[in-house]
């Protein structure tokens, strides 16, 4: 008996880029959920501000800038400023002091990678707010807004920082996770523990708070502090707790 044969199958074009509407960024989101990579295929004009160190390769023709994490106005004044943002970014929100541009006099890709393991996930702002976790931010393009948000004196006793990074404005935001990310739609109140608090945006307001029982249940409940959130709008949180994974590799290295 032959075998039956079949014809070859036309194979769809792997980790074909994505064209957002709005005018935004081609880009492709590779290797997901686990070990997300995202690339980004620039045009000329177009700019792609990341993480320092995040780059993974790019084109011969992209051109890389290396700038401070801060405003980019002209004058002594405006880059001293420029300095002190960029500092109190890296002490207190967990950024890197420089940021590299990315562009291109023809067209070209670069791919980026967070420093953690997990998801990659992108965000067009059209006007609207995005807070972010420390670290959370990996890459942006237009004309964004970021400037950091006080979490409150509760959250000085979190492991996870006491700041947030507010982005706000028009244009792509890509961030990322440790793990994979989920996203809820709140109406109401809803509790985040603070280590899977990836982000958050609408008009929700929140309270740092102990996870409750006390000061008993905040010192052996394991749970530490959360997020209570009010209002409505959409909650983006992590599967996983680097907090977590800290301390379980001080544990195995018997500090």
């Amino acid at each position: 008996m032959q075998p039956e044969m079949h014809a070859p199958q036309p194979h769809a074009a792997p980790h074909a880029p994505v064209a957002p509407a709005g005018g935004g960024l081609q880009h492709a989101i590779t290797h997901g959920p686990s070990f997300a990579m995202l690339r980004v295929d620039l045009q000329p004009g177009q700019v792609l501000v990341a993480e320092a160190g995040s780059m993974v390769a790019r084109h011969k023709h992209v051109g890389m800038e290396v700038k401070m994490n801060a405003g980019s106005n002209p004058g002594f004044f405006a880059k001293l400023k420029a300095f002190f943002i960029a500092m109190i970014r890296k002490v207190v929100g967990g950024e890197t002091f420089f940021v590299n541009h990315f562009s291109a006099q023809q067209p070209g890709s670069v791919w980026v990678a967070p420093t953690m393991s997990g998801s990659v996930q992108y965000r067009r702002l059209a006007g609207e707010t995005l807070t972010l976790s420390t670290g959370a931010y990996v890459a942006s393009s237009g004309p964004l807004e970021m400037k950091m948000k006080f979490g409150g004196l509760r959250s000085l006793l979190a492991k996870e920082g006491a700041f947030f990074l507010q982005l706000s404005g028009h244009g792509d935001l890509w961030f990322n996770s440790y793990g994979g990310i989920t996203p809820i739609d709140v109406n109401g109140r809803y509790i985040v523990d603070n280590g899977h608090l990836v982000g958050f945006e609408g008009n929700l307001t929140f309270d740092i708070k102990t996870a409750g029982g006390g000061m008993m249940g905040f010192m052996a409940s394991g749970e530490g502090l959360v997020c209570e959130f009010q209002g409505q709008g959409r909650v983006y949180i992590q599967s996983r707790n680097t907090a977590t994974l800290v301390d379980w590799l001080t544990k195995l290295m018997g500090g």
